[in-house]
């Protein structure tokens, strides 16, 4: 599959290693130091944080990262098979300097800034870990639905009903029996889609799968927004490991992000005909600095580009304003990213 810089899709021991990175560091709530940066590029990165000048307090917690950086060199750590980036945070807690450290096989944006929370953006764009996800399992007498937060059943419900498989001899006719069992899977589906519903709340994916005809049925019973968001999935039961199940959801979700982008590389070309887009560095920095970008589209490449340092100084300011960061990974929209300077921006009003 084609994904992120042509590379395949996360593993699941990765996927769920990082998920777990993730839900301790969530857990930081003051002024942190994020940078993310290619393994093998580690004295650049400390050349860039002796270049930016900082309040003593961060000064402290780069002073450690830099010291982190140095034993990386002679000892990466990581949660993939072979190490493409190196992830560090620092924040300080009762006095003291906190450092939580992560090597990837993923090649995430190369990141240095210092913001009121972690910057954990790469993670939950590229790694797919910070989507809500409905699995829906049935056949036609049983279902399951389990909604996922990252690798985490954070909900889950199963609904059953007693169904006769064959027609017996005397009583009812065979098609009396036939439409009275059709009746009742239908009113049973209706049930489940009503509890889909129900359990759908901030979700951006519905996966349906099981054995037979069941999901294709049920397909018909759901309403219009909760079918935007449904995925059929191959060779899914109630049997199937949560091994497999999570290589789908992963899966399904590298495809969910790729669409998303594209259309949001669309919708930046319609608003640029209303002159509600930016494509020029110097004039986003300057609508960053006002708080006139709603959304900043940054290549995943961009530290290749001669403006790194700025596009840098960019994405700190959006990630302490309103401003929505985020990165492009299909090389075809990289391409076009690159021929205006790795960044897009699409504005909340028109600045002269």
């Amino acid at each position: 599959m084609d994904t992120l810089l042509g590379s395949p899709e996360i593993t699941p021991h990765e996927w769920i290693s990082i998920n777990q990175f993730l839900h301790e560091i969530k857990t930081i709530d003051s002024q942190c130091i994020s940078v993310y940066y290619p393994y093998g590029q580690g004295q650049d990165t400390i050349s860039l944080l002796n270049e930016t000048k900082r309040n003593d307090t961060l000064e402290r917690i780069e002073s450690k990262i830099e010291n982190k950086i140095t034993e990386l060199k002679k000892n990466p750590v990581t949660v993939g098979k072979f190490t493409q980036t190196l992830c560090i945070f620092g924040w300080i807690k009762n006095g003291k300097v906190n450092l939580k450290v992560l090597g990837t096989s993923k090649k995430l944006p190369y990141v240095y800034m210092a913001s009121k929370k972690p910057f954990i953006k790469p993670f939950n764009d590229i790694l797919k870990t910070s989507y809500d996800v409905l699995l829906v399992t049935l056949d036609q007498k049983t279902a399951r639905i389990q909604k996922f937060h990252g690798n985490q059943i954070i909900q889950e419900s199963k609904l059953r009903i007693d169904l006769q498989g064959r027609h017996r001899k005397g009583g009812q006719s065979q098609g009396r029996f036939l439409r009275a069992r059709q009746t009742k899977i239908h009113v049973f589906f209706k049930k489940v889609a009503n509890k889909v519903k129900e359990m759908d709340s901030g979700s951006s994916l519905i996966l349906l799968g099981g054995i037979g005809p069941a999901k294709t049925e049920f397909h018909s019973e759901l309403d219009s927004e909760l079918v935007k968001k449904c995925r059929f999935v191959e060779d899914l039961s109630f049997s199937t490991s949560m091994k497999n199940i999570d290589m789908k959801i992963i899966h399904h979700l590298y495809q969910h992000r790729r669409k998303y982008v594209t259309e949001l590389i669309e919708k930046y070309e319609t608003l640029f005909k209303d002159g509600l887009t930016a494509r020029r560095n110097d004039v986003i920095y300057k609508a960053l600095e006002i708080g006139a970008v709603d959304t900043l589209i940054v290549s995943a490449n961009y530290h290749t580009n001669s403006q790194f340092k700025k596009i840098m100084k960019m994405l700190e300011i959006a990630k302490n304003t309103s401003c929505k960061v985020e990165f492009a990974v299909n090389p075809k929209i990289i391409k076009k990213l690159d021929i205006d300077n790795s960044v897009l921006a699409i504005l909340r009003y028109k600045i002269k």
